[in-house]
């Protein structure tokens, strides 16, 4: 039976493992590396430590915007035209998806290259020296890491997600031997410090994005991207944007959240940045847990919709739903109660310790809403509908940006209490969210 067919007509909670398990595996890749660029910078001090911790809202904005946004939208407007059997409508699709990501990576370098941005964030001296030096370098290369996502799209709306996977475990290995090569140097090869992190993960996205360019355009793939015409049209781009622009607009809020909360941390000290950037970092390694399950999410929502099998479309969410929320609450719950096995991986320092671990004593135990909140992300971006997700992600930044101004300055608190101020708009969200799914119609077109 051919992913497709399996999709259509498979026991959900089954199919769903077999398009997941490979997803999860390579995302867990990826959970690798942002774990193992934590522990290389960690070597540097608390300086460079800080000025990634600073660049890192922004970089994960783009790789939130370039995978779950415009990636997972590729997903589903490629898996509802196969659902509804149009093989040549998905080739298409995914050709206009390539040109969008292309575009985007321009403006993300235009805007986030120099550090005139980390200034703003509240960065200075030596750490807002760092942040320029691995922003410049990581910002240049996005064409790299957008194109790599976009493609992953394409390969998980046909069904094939082996080869996203096998791209990310790919990567994930050259980088654990490229990133300290040049972040600390050998032989003729200079130590480039936090700029070497940032273009190992640049040169290793941009062999994946090329592995997968060349595997997506052999003959015999229902989804070709090379060897076949191209007829770029307006027609072409407006279905991918009708689902990706709300949904890069969704990280978009999510990041401005931890950008809010990473200003906040900022007024505390460079020890307290460093230690809520190592501690935040966990809550990144969530998303692609999430993204394993999310991304098989999006594509069998959408094939069952394109198919017309609205109940069996809502059914798979809430599976997906269910089984993300356990996972990213058993790693809060964890976190919550031994912070310190964290935390100890990343800094010997006692100072930056204790500042993380603050953060995850508090924050750990709304990571379960918070991974249910991503999951149906994922499950409505299938369907098509998005207005809840951007409600609920904006309900998350007001409650960031206004709970912790008033925590801070209107009260005087310190850093718990803007630490349980994340924690309630991690939890807000996933209600809302979940609320919104079970109330929404999926038989009806979406609007």
């Amino acid at each position: 039976m051919d992913a497709t067919r399996l999709m259509l007509g498979g026991p959900v909670l089954p199919t769903l493992l077999r398009l997941a398990a490979p997803n999860v595996l390579g995302l867990f890749a990826a959970t690798v590396v942002i774990g193992f660029d934590g522990f290389i910078v960690g070597r540097l001090g608390a300086d460079a430590l800080a000025g990634v911790a600073v660049v890192l809202p922004l970089a994960m904005l783009m790789l939130h915007m370039s995978a779950g946004g415009l990636g997972g939208s590729t997903t589903a407007v490629v898996a509802r035209a196969l659902g509804a059997g149009d093989t040549a409508l998905a080739t298409r699709l995914a050709q206009h998806a390539l040109v969008l990501g292309l575009i985007a990576s321009l403006l993300f370098t235009a805007l986030f290259a120099t550090p005139l941005v980390y200034r703003a964030m509240g960065a200075q001296g030596a750490v807002l020296h760092e942040a320029g030096r691995y922003a410049g370098v990581l910002f240049a290369g996005a064409a790299a890491i957008w194109g790599v996502n976009v493609l992953a799209g394409v390969a998980r709306g046909a069904g094939h997600m082996g080869a996203a996977a096998l791209a990310l475990l790919g990567t994930t290995a050259l980088h654990l031997l490229l990133c300290p090569l040049l972040v600390f140097g050998a032989g003729p090869v200079p130590a480039l410090g936090v700029a070497g992190a940032a273009a190992s993960t640049v040169t290793t996205n941009a062999v994946a994005a090329l592995a997968l360019l060349a595997w997506l355009s052999r003959p015999g793939r229902r989804v070709r991207l090379l060897g076949v015409p191209w007829s770029l049209g307006r027609e072409g781009f407006r279905p991918i944007l009708r689902i990706a622009l709300p949904s890069a607009l969704n990280p978009l809020l999510s990041n401005g959240s931890i950008a809010f909360a990473t200003a906040y941390v900022a007024g505390f000290g460079s020890l307290a940045i460093a230690g809520y950037g190592i501690a935040a970092r966990l809550e990144y390694i969530l998303v692609p847990v999430a993204f394993g399950v999310g991304s098989a999410l999006t594509a069998m929502v959408a094939t069952n919709l394109g198919a017309g099998q609205a109940p069996r479309a809502k059914r798979v969410a809430w599976t997906g739903a269910a089984l993300v929320w356990a996972l990213t609450g058993t790693i809060g719950l964890v976190a919550a109660l031994w912070p310190q096995l964290w935390m100890a991986a990343f800094s010997a320092d006692p100072a930056v310790q204790a500042a993380g671990a603050g953060y995850l004593r508090v924050v750990g135990g709304a990571y379960g809403f918070f991974g249910l909140g991503l999951a149906l992300f994922f499950a409505s971006q299938g369907a098509g509908r998005l207005l809840w997700p951007l409600v609920a992600s904006a309900l998350r930044l007001l409650v960031v940006g206004l709970g912790g101004w008033l925590a801070l300055h209107a009260l005087g608190a310190g850093p718990q209490a803007l630490y349980g101020v994340v924690a309630a708009s991690l939890a807000l969200m996933g209600l809302t969210l979940a609320w919104a799914t079970w109330r929404s119609n999926w038989g009806a077109a979406p609007r």
